[in-house]
């Protein structure tokens, strides 16, 4: 399968506080007017973790406490994830045949492509495979020289009588590897697991690009890579659209 065309990619120049409501929204709104919607966004610093993290003893104390920035818990599954300035994330949500999740793995590696076909215009070579060590590990991360790269996620809701499918990307841009593992192995600490992970299985479109890295030209090439139309880039004070509706 192929991801569907999307009318346009809207990027939020500011960070998103609440990416989980937002996405709520979106997919909200996928399903009121019967089209797909790409968002490309990044969040303040802090973590996104998986609602059973919310079952752990230290979870409370470790949540509240402003070294970790801001704690959001998401309703799927899988790891930990940090957020915040040079971690981007992609949110696409469609129209689906069906509420119960159909070919999940066509969806994921139709996004694995996209993003690849997009990075190569960077000069980045990134393909899907597990990367032992890294946070949020699956087999649809997608590694450059064996490092992750990027993360992906799924999600499939009715909403009214509409079902509508989400597929989530978190890239490593120009954050550090090593800060961002360095947080979420604080966040584990934290909370008294024994869970660790290696800066050395994460790196970063800014590591891997053909230098010299910039963030503007990243996000372009990943909004031409979806969108229908790319017209010149429109400046807003809080976002800018990618694309034609």
């Amino acid at each position: 399968m192929e991801l569907p065309p999307f009318a346009f990619v809207t990027q939020h120049g500011h960070a998103l506080a609440d990416g989980m409501a937002h996405e709520a929204d979106w997919m909200a709104a996928c399903a009121a007017h019967d089209r797909g919607v790409a968002h490309l966004w990044h969040g303040p610093t802090g973590l996104v973790v998986p609602r059973r993290y919310t079952a752990l003893p230290g979870f409370a104390a470790a949540a509240a406490d402003p070294t970790h920035g801001q704690v959001q818990v998401r309703a799927s599954g899988g790891g930990l994830v940090p957020q915040g300035a040079g971690v981007w994330n992609l949110s696409l949500a469609w129209p689906a045949a069906s509420a119960a999740p159909v070919d999940t793995s066509g969806v994921y590696r139709a996004l694995c492509n996209a993003l690849a076909t997009a990075l190569a215009r960077l000069g980045v070579a990134a393909s899907p495979q597990p990367v032992e060590g890294s946070f949020c590990d699956g087999r649809y991360n997608l590694a450059a020289g064996g490092r992750k790269l990027v993360g992906t996620a799924q999600a499939w809701r009715r909403i009214g009588p509409v079902p509508v499918v989400l597929a989530h990307a978190v890239i490593v841009a120009g954050a550090d590897p090593v800060e961002l593992t360095a947080r979420a192995n604080a966040f584990e600490a934290a909370l008294g697991t024994a869970t660790r992970y290696r800066a050395d299985a994460l790196t970063s479109v800014a590591r891997e690009c053909t230098p010299p890295y910039d963030e503007a030209r990243l996000l372009a090439v990943l909004a031409e890579q979806l969108a229908r139309v790319v017209p010149p880039r429109e400046h807003h004070p809080e976002h800018t659209h990618h694309g034609s509706a």
